[in-house]
């Protein structure tokens, strides 16, 4: 997953802070300095696990302070799960 399509998400599923551009370098900006709490968080990587068939513990979103970290557990998840599927 690239952090184009988690922003998408991020903007469908919880809005956007007018003060906020989701399209600059966010990688490493906290979700909370986006405007993003932890339950907006929680609904994206909801909509993520549905979508892609993965899952991700609440300890590791509560981990993923920041783009960058939830972008790397996914796409950790992601490999795994292609990994079974192609076995």
């Amino acid at each position: 997953m690239e952090l184009k399509e988690l922003t998408d998400l991020l903007r469908e599923c919880a809005g956007v802070d007018e003060g906020v551009d989701l399209d600059g370098d966010v990688l490493d900006t906290p979700f909370d300095e986006l405007g993003y709490d932890s339950l907006a968080v929680l609904q994206v990587t909801g909509v993520i696990e549905r979508d892609h068939r993965i899952q991700l513990s609440d300890d590791t979103v509560a981990e993923a302070t920041t783009p960058r970290l939830l972008l790397e557990f996914i796409n950790e998840q992601l490999g795994a799960a292609s990994a079974v599927r192609a076995a």
